[in-house]
């Protein structure tokens, strides 16, 4: 919701997908007659079709995606390559490949149909070119996140003809519902502090991927595409400290 509100914020008119109900009155609040919020489920065929009809109906045009749906697939079985469940590896990999490829697929199909240039920016994980097999294992996680880079770059060159930008950002360890495991543990926030050591040593907030994305789905960027941009507070470069009990 911090991406759209700042998105709004800059002036643009935004249609922001959920799957939690609950939430829908909140967010339609905070975006205001800018904004429009909808209750779907991203794995699900059409999710995105209805987001993008919405927004055509409601504000007259697509400009840009912005995919962020995605998730842990921990309690599926997602764990080490010698862990994993075939359960834990396909819901890991619904949740957070299938469902991208499911909203960029409508958004170029739509762009095509429709003769326009646009924009697509999907959220990856430092972890797709970067593992961390200490206390980030989960394989399926990876491989969802690294197969999103690369459909992302192919895209990217499929269709840079047609005036459509597809880029990737790749964040470290963000502050959200789905870190609360990483971000409660005292023994991982050791290893944060010197594997994401700009700004004192932390994990990331929503607000540091904001300016980036700003940038991916805003003419600022018109000459860009099919590049990752790491916003990881220096991750791939840092080995990262273990406390020692």
């Amino acid at each position: 919701m911090a991406a759209a509100q700042a998105f709004v914020a800059s002036g643009a008119k935004v249609v922001a997908l959920g799957n939690r109900p609950e939430d829908e009155k909140t967010a339609s609040k905070l975006l205001g007659d800018q904004g429009k919020v909808l209750t779907s489920d991203a794995t699900q065929t059409g999710s995105a079709d209805l987001a993008i009809q919405t927004a055509v109906e409601t504000f007259g045009t697509l400009d840009g995606l912005y995919h962020v749906a995605g998730g842990s697939g921990r309690k599926f079985g997602d764990g080490t390559l010698a862990e994993v469940s075939k359960e834990g590896w396909e819901k890991t990999l619904e949740l957070n490949l299938t469902s991208v490829m499911l909203s960029n697929q409508a958004a170029i199909q739509w762009f095509i149909k429709h003769k326009k240039a646009g924009a697509i920016l999907n959220l990856g994980s430092v972890l797709g070119t970067n593992p961390s097999p200490k206390y980030f294992g989960t394989i399926a996680y990876a491989t969802a996140k690294a197969g999103l880079i690369g459909m992302s770059k192919a895209a990217a060159a499929y269709h840079s003809a047609d005036n459509i930008r597809v880029n990737v950002l790749a964040p470290g360890l963000v502050d959200s519902p789905m870190s609360r495991r990483a971000s409660d543990n005292e023994e991982i926030q050791y290893f944060i502090k010197s594997k994401q050591a700009l700004d004192g040593g932390r994990n990331g907030g929503t607000d540091d991927l904001v300016g980036a994305a700003l940038y991916f789905l805003s003419d600022s960027s018109k000459f860009t595409t099919g590049q990752v941009l790491n916003v990881c507070g220096g991750w791939e470069f840092n080995d990262g400290q273990i406390l020692m009990q």
